[in-house]
């Protein structure tokens, strides 16, 4: 470690030890859970520590849960272009006459790509899934070759994508666990909890006529905590769904696949979360923002900057374990001129002495070098 200047309450940090249950490899339950589904994955949001896991990685046709890396790739997409959610989606007449769940949009109509997005979230909405694709990507099967993409970034390596919607077709299949991921990445899009949430509504199209959609995941409504999901059926699959629900610090990411109807899936997946929420529990070691302490500046007119955490540290922790979190600011040697979210550094959290994880340490300010003026002024002030 270079050397640095601590003052304040950077020195308590280093020796931090908070005593809470801890799984240290949170490895799959053997207890019996989705007793009617053909698989099921539960894992903790942040870390994703897999708690509770049936035929993982069995090759299953998973429905409109597809729809969950339509959602990844557009978010993307969206975010990489700087698009705005206002931009207006021509619908063509394939993206019309999609069956299935569906807003029932316009042929030769244009809506807002945010319109679009919140029924396939919502609603399964089929048509505005192809209408979404054809934009984005020129062609649906541009498109679905993005997501496969993505699905190999991620790690997926039991998914194959043949279309955007789900709908049956030859060749397309995932697993439980890919589901997971796929779902663990979306909800890093904040956009996606806004539209999620919603329970009803009236989607409105240019003609003037409204159609009303109600959100396909029941349990946003009926399940304490559960704020997102998505749901899939078809006769290969059956009913299926994945959901993430948070209490406190505790976000938890479910996935069933195959399940004998809805309202089965629907108690399945509760059984599990209850379950989840019960035996475990995130420890937030670091967040955001948080002050690390105030540094000294080589040559810096200021003389000394504070500090922040770039980012949060979770640890995903079992009830009955005990465990020692530690959180250690490592700062590099800080020299002038400095700005405001500048890298200085990093914060390391261990447990149990073992390295866990780690985020930057940021400069909370500017800090100018000293000019030469400064250099003389401050050395007739030593004199």
């Amino acid at each position: 470690m270079n050397k640095k200047l601590m003052i304040g309450v950077a020195a308590l940090l280093t020796a931090l030890f908070v005593f809470v249950p801890l799984s240290g490899a949170a490895g799959a339950e053997s207890a019996d859970f989705a007793k009617t589904a053909k698989a099921a994955v539960m894992l903790d949001a942040d870390t994703g520590k897999v708690v509770y896991e049936k035929n993982a990685k069995e090759h299953l046709p998973i429905a409109s849960m597809v729809k969950i890396m339509t959602l990844c790739v557009a978010f993307d997409e969206i975010e990489a272009r700087g698009l705005s959610l206002d931009t207006m989606i021509p619908v063509s007449e394939t993206a019309a006459s999609m069956g299935g769940s569906q807003a029932f949009l316009d042929n030769g109509s244009s809506y807002r790509l945010d319109e679009l997005l919140k029924s396939i979230v919502v609603a399964s909405a089929n048509d505005s899934c192809v209408a979404v694709a054809e934009y984005l990507s020129g062609s649906v099967d541009a498109f679905v070759s993005q997501m496969n993409a993505k699905a190999a970034e991620l790690g997926m390596s039991d998914t194959v994508f043949v279309n955007c919607t789900g709908l049956p077709k030859d060749g397309q299949y995932s697993c439980a666990s890919d589901v997971s991921i796929m779902f663990r990445r979306l909800i890093e899009h904040e956009k996606f909890f806004d539209y999620a949430k919603v329970w009803m509504y009236d989607f409105q199209h240019p003609s003037g006529r409204t159609t009303e959609l109600t959100n396909t995941n029941k349990l946003v409504r009926f399940y304490d905590g559960c704020d997102g999901g998505k749901t899939g059926y078809t006769d290969a699959a059956r009913s299926c769904v994945t959901v993430t629900a948070k209490r406190g610090d505790t976000r938890l990411i479910c996935a069933v696949v195959g399940a004998e109807n809805s309202k089965t899936r629907n108690k399945e997946v509760s059984e599990l979360l209850n379950y989840g929420f019960a035996n475990y529990k995130t420890q937030v070691a670091v967040r955001s923002g948080d002050a690390v302490g105030e540094y000294a500046v080589e040559n810096g007119k200021s003389g000394s900057i504070n500090v922040t955490a770039a980012g949060d540290v979770s640890v995903f922790v079992k009830s009955g374990d005990k465990c020692e979190i530690s959180v250690e600011p490592r700062i590099d040697a800080i020299k002038a001129p400095v700005k405001a979210g500048d890298v200085v550094g990093e914060i390391v959290v261990s447990v149990n002495g073992e390295e866990y994880g780690r985020t930057d340490a940021v400069a909370a300010s500017d800090c100018a070098k000293k000019s030469y003026l400064d250099i003389v002024d401050d050395f007739i002030g030593k004199w």
